[in-house]
């Protein structure tokens, strides 16, 4: 009756303050961009809270920023090929390393999971140091290599753990009626681990437009990367309109999480 009734009291406060390290957790997290969020309606000239009025005249401004319309851009153009390489990339890893216990795969592995761990500022650095060595000047080539080297790892883990949830027996079912590898692939395969080729995809183009240390050192004078647009511009007169661009893309990002949910249910695969 007493060791029932101690597990009882440990269960509530173990729930009790698990729900409060979640809370907090959550003011921490969501509290800096309802306070972005806000300030980008301000009537004032500087970024301060509360604002001392509301007006929608940033946004206005916002549409008229040319310089910011410009980084976006290329911003954008690099995210899509650097996402469209990394699932080339990543996709064929995942399949080679996947069902492969040797010792080559799980080197090959680590080598494509080494980019999570090594501080982005070190890669972005070493890079430009190794661009330097071959003859390669920085341009959006260089940007485009640098940003696919560090999302190719988020397509290899996803795809990885749809491979895992594949059936073995579907993939020889398919060899015993004759079906080619190719075909298998294309028929069986890959319409099984779409979801998680499309996850990947997604937070890699979300890691790629959004890489501040990497584009530092591989850009030159002519590309303007947005991310770093933006640093500069509140570094220098603490823009406003900064703030509502921030607020247009957290909207836009939240909607996007929301879709691929919905799609490729992105919070369960990023659990695996």
């Amino acid at each position: 009756m007493m060791s029932g009734r101690k597990r009882t009291l440990e269960a509530i406060s173990f729930e009790f303050v698990m729900t409060v390290i979640a809370i907090i957790a959550l003011v921490i997290i969501i509290a800096p961009s309802l306070v972005v969020l806000i300030v980008s309606f301000t009537s004032g000239f500087s970024l301060r809270f509360p604002p001392p009025g509301y007006s929608l005249r940033w946004y206005a401004e916002l549409w008229n920023a040319w310089q910011l319309h410009f980084a976006a851009k290329n911003s954008l153009i690099v995210a899509l090929w650097a996402t469209g390489l990394s699932i080339v990339l990543g996709v064929a890893a995942a399949l080679a390393i996947s069902r492969s216990q040797t010792l080559s795969a799980r080197l090959l592995d680590s080598l494509f999971m080494s980019p999570l761990v090594l501080p982005a500022l070190a890669f972005g650095l070493a890079a430009l140091m190794l661009f330097s060595l071959v003859g390669l000047p920085v341009s959006p080539l260089t940007l485009v290599i640098g940003h696919t080297v560090v999302c190719v790892p988020y397509v290899v883990r996803n795809t990885v753990a749809a491979l895992a949830q594949l059936e073995p027996t579907l993939l020889e079912s398919s060899a015993v009626l004759g079906a080619s590898r190719l075909y298998t692939f294309r028929r069986i395969v890959l319409p099984l681990i779409r979801p998680g080729i499309i996850a990947g995809a997604f937070i890699a183009f979300m890691s790629s437009f959004d890489n501040v240390p990497v584009s530092l050192f591989l850009r030159d004078a002519a590309t303007d990367m947005l991310p770093i647009r933006m640093w500069q511009d509140l570094e220098g007169k603490l823009d406003v309109t900064i703030a509502a661009l921030s607020s247009v893309l957290i909207i836009a990002t939240v909607l996007l999480v929301a879709v691929m949910e919905r799609v490729t249910g992105l919070s369960r695969r990023l659990a695996n």
